[in-house]
């Protein structure tokens, strides 16, 4: 879903227990960090609200969380849980959408478009760029932009067909040195073709062959991607 029409922004992934436990490690108590926030970064702030916050049953703004980090002598980082998109990821390292699309060479207003809608449209050097700045491994790049599933079917694609057609269409999407991929790859369609040769000489007839081929076929392909990953870290 396209969001150019205006900004969208989801609710930030907010570690409650972290939050009460930083602060319970300050000595301070939720009016203390509600008093912070106002005389601090000007956010009239409830000590209610706070605990709302620590028990989950609130979230706060992305203001409120670097304000509420900045009160509680942490990074924002610290008060989220895992992050999954690029905004969440950005804000992990505490960078606003101009700081980051400086750092990739692109008006923040371009950078903020592909963020609010999950489409990410940046050339090569700059989705490296994005995943140096952000800390981002390939597979974590990939989920942030949302291409896991164009990555799965490029693979299922490469590993039954002529592995070497994918290697331009894989590099495009995936952030890793191009004659890597390519090993991968072979590896891959080796490891496949292998797998299909075995399981066609252990059936005894035809109605096995096409059954156990089948089955062996859709386990390999299900742990395709997991096995590019592991495969490129090598």
């Amino acid at each position: 879903m396209d969001f150019y029409g205006g900004p969208v922004h989801p609710t930030p992934p907010f570690n409650a227990p972290a939050a009460r436990r930083l602060r319970e490690a300050l000595g301070m108590a939720p009016g203390h960090v509600a008093y912070g926030l106002a005389a601090q970064y000007g956010l009239r702030i409830s000590a209610e609200t706070v605990v709302a916050w620590e028990r989950g049953i609130a979230t706060p703004g992305e203001r409120e969380l670097t304000a509420l980090a900045g009160v509680l002598w942490c990074a924002p980082g610290e008060l989220l849980a895992a992050a999954a998109t690029l905004r969440e990821h950005r804000m992990t390292r505490d960078l606003t959408v101009d700081e980051l699309a400086r750092q990739l060479g692109m008006t923040g207003a371009s950078y903020q478009r592909m963020e609010e809608s999950g489409r990410w449209r940046g050339n090569e050097k700059q989705s490296a760029a994005l995943c140096r700045t952000l800390g981002l491994s390939a597979a974590q790049f990939l989920t942030a932009t949302g291409r896991d599933e164009e990555l799965a079917g490029l693979l299922t694609s490469a590993v039954t067909t002529r592995w070497q057609a994918y290697v331009r269409p894989v590099a495009k999407i995936v952030p890793l040195d191009r004659a890597l991929i390519q090993d991968v790859l072979e590896q891959l369609h080796t490891d496949y073709q292998a797998l299909m040769v075995s399981t066609l000489s252990w059936s005894s007839t035809g109605r096995e062959r096409s059954g156990s081929t089948g089955d062996a076929g859709r386990a390999f392909l299900a742990r395709v991607v997991e096995q590019f990953w592991r495969t490129a870290r090598v």
